[in-house]
């Protein structure tokens, strides 16, 4: 009797279940919230205004240089006219500048799946797996396991640029980062006080806006989820497509936007595709098994991208309604060079766009159900669906009274996306309940905005003097 009495005492405690990896450990107290308290006297919080530039700093024209090496040369003119277009665009850019200056600011070593580019226009509408509209991180050609607060500083300088092209005034602009700074320590704290499971799927989006108090947004979301709603695959193939010899569907030349590739080329891509399916879930085999490819072509990218190799492939089901997907180059993460010296591993990649998608699941609530990756002519690529009812704001065409509002609700997703592989309780009792943090930041925000002015200004110059190529309006 005593002895059965010792086994259901033991599996009560819990004593006789071990500690398996990949699990937590048996444990009631707050310890990760106690912990980001303590590093408040390692890196105090207003430290964060602070930004030191390296002597040997890059300059505008060799950081463009240097980041267009590899890509396509004929496109590279097209990348550097789109930067020039505005200091918010050339931010846009130059992730890989923004993380070497990142390098000196500081740290408190806590890591997490980082966009990596989380400016202001890398938010956005896309279609769940029903064609229902959620809101989020929209881009992760970046995104590493980094510091969680070069996400943070990128974000509100792009707000405070954003507004400044907007025609905002300085005070607007400033407060639109402070606002977006702290609405991320808000949710974090917000994220803190829930269950794993609550917080994992927490701010669902219809709840987002009062979540955020971005109620001058709504007429602007409305607008933008409309637009989304027709965004899609078959408006595309309507537009871009043609019927071609023996009735197959085939795209038609819009250079330099979309063009048609080689025979050789399209075939290349689409026996990449055989690889792809091998990244997917089982579950999604049997409905892309009912879709035969009939084109590829060569489609023209966003500004940070231009230049990468990137396809838009054709797939028509037995009614002939299209499913289009893009097969886009993956290159190495712009920050993947200057993480090491500020403390965080960068391991053997093996695929970039596996690194793409996996981190890109890692942040999202919910992701496209066609994310892959596949391999073109030894080259990395990552597949999507294209046109699956995106939509975005564009933050640079905003009211100034909308800024804060804009800048408010993509603090609040960039922390739901942090708090998916870094404990909220750390961050949360690291930015704790006064604004200390969200005045550094904002100050930052604004010194790299006008820093960023200065690189944009330096790039216009180099253009106009012909050391390096510009295509504008493209």
């Amino acid at each position: 009797m005593a002895e059965n009495e010792t086994a259901m005492s033991g599996q009560r405690g819990g004593g006789r279940i071990p500690v398996v990896p990949g699990f937590a450990r048996r444990t009631v107290d707050g310890s990760p919230k106690e912990d980001g308290k303590a590093l408040r006297m390692r890196v105090p919080r207003a430290s964060h205004d602070s930004l030191v530039l390296a002597v040997e700093r890059p300059d505008a024209v060799r950081a463009v240089e240097e980041s267009s090496r590899g890509r396509v040369p004929e496109l590279t003119p097209i990348r550097v006219g789109r930067m020039t277009a505005s200091p918010f665009a050339f931010l846009r850019g130059a992730a890989g500048l923004m993380a070497h200056d990142l390098m000196g600011t500081p740290l408190t070593g806590v890591g997490a799946q980082i966009c990596g580019d989380a400016h202001a226009a890398n938010f956005g509408l896309y279609g769940d797996a029903r064609g229902r509209l959620v809101i989020d991180l929209n881009d992760f050609d970046e995104t590493v396991v980094g510091p969680w607060e070069w996400d943070v500083k990128r974000l509100a300088t792009s707000l405070v640029l954003a507004g400044r092209q907007a025609g905002a005034d300085e005070d607007t602009c400033r407060e639109a980062a402070f606002d977006t700074v702290g609405a991320y320590r808000r949710t974090m704290r917000l994220l803190a006080r829930l269950s794993v499971l609550d917080a994992w799927n927490a701010i669902a989006d219809e709840e987002l806006v009062s979540h955020t108090d971005a109620r001058d947004l709504i007429g602007t979301l409305e607008r933008v989820a409309e637009k989304a709603r027709n965004n899609t695959s078959a408006r595309f193939a309507a537009k871009a497509t043609e019927e071609g010899p023996g009735g197959i569907r085939r795209f038609v030349d819009a250079p330099p936007v979309l063009r048609r590739v080689a025979d050789a080329e399209a075939a290349a891509v689409a026996s990449a595709l055989g690889g792809y399916l091998g990244t997917l879930p089982e579950d999604r085999l049997p409905l892309l098994a009912r879709y035969a490819i009939h084109d590829v072509a060569f489609r023209l990218v966003g500004t940070g991208s231009v230049g990468t190799r990137s396809y838009v492939v054709l797939l028509l089901d037995h009614r002939s309604e299209p499913l289009v997907l893009q097969v886009k180059e993956a290159r190495a993460s712009a920050l993947a060079p200057y993480l090491p010296a500020v403390g965080f591993d960068v391991p053997p990649v093996g695929h970039e766009g596996r690194r793409v998608v996996l981190g890109q699941k890692r942040m999202q609530v919910v992701s496209d159900n066609l994310l892959g990756w596949a391999e073109v002519d030894g080259r990395p690529f990552q597949v999507r669906q294209f046109r699956n009812r995106k939509g975005s704001v564009d933050p640079a065409a905003l009211e100034p009274g909308q800024l804060d509002d804009y800048g408010r609700m993509t603090g609040a997703l960039l922390a739901r996306a942090h708090a998916h592989s870094v404990d909220p309780r750390l961050i949360a009792g690291y930015c704790g309940k006064n604004e200390e943090f969200d005045e550094a930041v904002a100050a930052f925000a604004v010194t790299y905005a006008d820093r960023t002015e200065v690189d944009h200004g330096d790039l216009v110059a180099a253009v106009k003097d012909g050391r390096i190529a510009a295509e504008v309006g493209v």
